[in-house]
């Protein structure tokens, strides 16, 4: 379903197919101007990069995406379980997930180690920022049901796709954060305890009756060279974004 377009000069994760779908993407930390720590691509205004060099990594990315820089929709992330409509572009503040039925929009989340989902329903589309606090609290079904009531589509109609991430194989948690977690999640219990997001997440939608998931099986902590890692580089680092944009004559 996900093919990252390595040999780009603006290297993205990108639906395989994207026929009449909507405009679906994850960065990577390739193709632009930033310089260490946050090379290349950072997308973070929260970092402390020069804004002029997030300004136009913003732009590459919107461009090479073929949207208007003039509809960005951005989420002032507070690793909660708030999700927002959008109807205009804009930052929105105090949310984890976006939602919009309006065509032409793009909405933008960002990460450096926890889990986005861009989700996909007739006529609107999501994209949300869920690290271990959101995903344990349920921010994936928070926004999947959110869609739902938006689009009037049921939970098999809608289709959700996970970006890169931190995964199990370099998630390392201690049992606090464990026990907030179905032990499917949760790997090796007699070494150190491993978290993978995406399994809790793809747990909590089929639970709530999702069929379709996609996964990049990317994690950022692993490869270095193409992404950022919040922890591996304890906190020097720039950011990603999922982006999500409805055109028109979307389907799942």
């Amino acid at each position: 379903m996900w093919v990252l377009l390595r040999d780009a000069p603006l290297p993205l994760w990108r639906p395989v197919s994207r026929d009449l779908s909507p405009v679906l993407a994850f960065s990577t930390r390739r193709g632009g101007v930033s310089l260490p720590p946050y090379d290349q691509l950072n997308l973070g205004r929260s970092s402390s990069d020069r804004p002029e060099a997030v300004a136009e990594n913003r732009r590459r990315v919107l461009q090479a995406l073929g949207l208007d820089r003039a509809s960005l929709v951005t989420a002032g992330q507070v690793h909660g379980t708030t999700v927002r409509r959008a109807e205009r572009p804009g930052h929105i503040p105090d949310c984890d997930a976006l939602i919009t039925d309006v065509p032409g929009l793009a909405l933008a989340v960002t990460t450096a180690d926890c889990m986005s989902l861009l989700l996909v329903a007739p006529g609107a589309v999501a994209a949300a920022h869920s690290g271990w606090r959101g995903t344990a609290n349920g921010i994936p079904v928070a926004t999947l049901e959110a869609l739902c009531d938006r689009s009037a589509s049921p939970a098999a109609g809608v289709a959700v796709h996970f970006g890169p991430c931190i995964r199990g194989c370099c998630y390392e948690v201690g049992p606090t954060v464990a026990a907030r977690f179905p032990a499917e999640a949760i790997r090796d219990f007699e070494g150190p305890m491993m978290l993978d997001l995406p399994t809790a997440a793809r747990l909590q939608l089929a639970a709530a009756g999702v069929t379709q998931i996609h996964d990049t099986g990317a994690c950022t902590a692993c490869e270095p060279h193409w992404y950022y890692s919040h922890r591996r580089d304890r906190g020097a680092c720039g950011r990603h974004w999922a982006v999500a944009a409805l055109t028109n004559g979307a389907e799942v």
